[in-house]
Formats: C-alpha cells, structure tokens, sequence
C-alpha cells in the first residue's frame, strides 16, 4: 500500500508541478504522472491497471475503484465455457436453440442464427468476437446464471469482480452502484490468470486468445496506440447511463511485445458528457493509456520498476 501511495503522490505532484513529469522521476512514478495527465485531459474518471506477467509488476491510477464491466464481462464468459468443457463438465459443442424473447438489440450472430440455433462454442465466440447480447444471456444462463459466473472469478482468484444481472439491465452502473463491478487491478490479474495461467489448458488458451485477437472493437481502443508488429488482443465495453450524463468506455486485455514478457490492461473511463452516445474522446482516451504500455514493458535501463506485487 505504501507503494500505491507512492504512484498517487508522483502523480499529484507532478500534475501540481503545471503536468510536467520531472525526467529523473522513476518510470511507474512517471507512468502514473502520465496517467493522470490523461485522466484531466479527458474530463472523466480513468481507472488503469498495466500488468507485468513475468514479475507480478504493475501500475496504474484508481486501480481499486469500482467500476462497471459492460459487455467486458464476456471474456470471462467464453474462459468459462472452454475451463467447463475441457473438464469435462458441460460440452461446448452441444447445440441450443432459442425464440423471439430472447432477442435484444445488438445481435449480429443470433439474428442471422436464429432459425438453425448454435452450439455453446459458437456463441461464446460471438459474445466474445461480436459481442452479441442475446448470445451472452443463452450462455450465461447455460452456465448457471450470473451467481456462476462470479463463483468463476472466485475459482481463479479473483475475489472482487462480479456479475448480478443479465444484459442489459447489468449496464445500468452508476457510480456509486456495487453490482456488476470489477476494479482494474482486479480484472487486469484475471486476464493474466486465463490468458496465461493454469485456468484453461493450451489448446483453450490458444483459441480464446484466438477471439480476442479476431475482436475488432477495440482496434480503435487501446490497441490503437500499441507498437507496430506488437501482438495483442481485448474485449471491450461500452455503456451509458440513461440521462446522458455519464458513459463509461472499457477495454481488457493483453499485449505482447516482440521480445519480453507479456502485458495484461484492464481500462476503464467513465466520461462525463451531455450526449447519450458513444464519442470518439472515450475511445481516444484509452488509445492513449495504449501508448503507455511500451514504456512499461521497457522501462530505462538502471531505472527501477516498482509496483504492486501479484
């Protein structure tokens, strides 16, 4: 704790200091700085976590605080369907159908699916790729519901992220709200542990990483502002609270830089704005937090990165 005050004063201080960042500052102070400027810049609420997957290193800004997981969550859905099926617990290839009642808006896949139905994998790889609501709500209520979900999260370790509601009633997350939740720290940990932990075996971990490369939605996000010839992958949310006055903007994923260890995010900003649409500065933003992450993947010789150990 004494090491996230520490980021939190860097960060203060140098945005006191008319946003400079001194040139002698460490590189997680100096990152944390940077986060900062951003967050000011971009009149919102960033919440960050840049994860080291080889030394349990991170940093970031708000990396505790609650905020909602959007349609973010159906990464953990898809690992969930593929952890269950390796084990022998459920069969991904099982073919389900489903009516009129349980359409809603933003259903490319089961739209066009309808009349033929899917099997569970197909729809945990339009959740994931496509992003698809009804298809999220078929699979999840599959699995168990969002109570099961969670206990997922407990499973692997993750003990703050949760599920309460099915889409879309679960993207009505205003700030002070507890349901439907993950902090960064927590989720870009999560990410890690499916990605490359021990939660699914190789061949699942190869093919759910698979999706997320193939998920277009955050090409404009924070793999925008990623390094060419980096190898990288997300899933991304995105929700707005009835009145307009607020939308939050998020994008999980990982990173992996030619050489080194591999990095996993977790960035979540919550815009104040007037419109009740999504805005091109929510997307910016997190691109932004994107070009961040080289510099932490390869912090200045001799310069020691500090951070919150895994």
């Amino acid at each position: 704790m004494i090491i996230d005050r520490r980021y939190f004063l860097g960060g203060t201080l140098a945005l006191g200091a008319a946003a400079c960042v001194p040139p002698d500052q460490a590189p997680a102070a100096r990152l944390a700085a940077e986060l900062r400027r951003i967050e000011g810049e971009a009149d919102g609420t960033l919440g960050v976590e840049l994860f080291d997957t080889a030394t349990g290193l991170s940093v970031g800004i708000n990396r505790d605080r609650r905020f909602g997981h959007a349609s973010s969550f159906k990464l953990s859905l898809a690992a969930m369907l593929l952890q269950r099926d390796a084990a022998g617990l459920i069969d991904a290839d099982k073919l389900v159908k489903w009516t009129e009642a349980d359409m809603l808006s933003h259903a490319p896949f089961t739209r066009e699916r309808m009349a033929t139905g899917a099997s569970l994998r197909e729809l945990a790889r339009a959740t994931q790729v496509t992003s698809d609501n009804p298809a999220a709500n078929i699979l999840l209520r599959a699995l168990g519901g969002p109570a099961a979900l969670t206990a997922f999260w407990r499973s692997i370790g993750d003990k703050i992220s949760r599920v309460d509601r099915l889409e879309p009633e679960m993207n009505i997350v205003p700030t002070a709200e507890f349901r439907d939740t993950t902090t960064p720290a927590a989720m870009a940990r999560t990410v890690a542990r499916i990605i490359y932990g021990d939660v699914l075996p190789e061949a699942e971990r190869a093919e759910l990483k698979g999706w997320m490369v193939e998920t277009e939605t955050g090409l404009r996000r924070v793999r925008a502002g990623l390094p060419e010839g980096w190898i990288a992958g997300d899933k991304t949310g995105t929700s707005g609270l009835i009145s307009g006055a607020e939308y939050n903007y998020i994008d999980i994923g990982f990173a992996e830089p030619p050489e080194g260890a591999p990095i996993t995010f977790a960035c979540y900003f919550r815009a104040r704005q007037s419109e009740d649409e999504m805005l091109a500065r929510g997307e910016q933003t997190l691109a932004r937090v994107g070009g961040l992450i080289k510099e932490f993947a390869e912090p200045e010789s001799g310069l020691p990165m500090v951070g919150k150990l895994y």
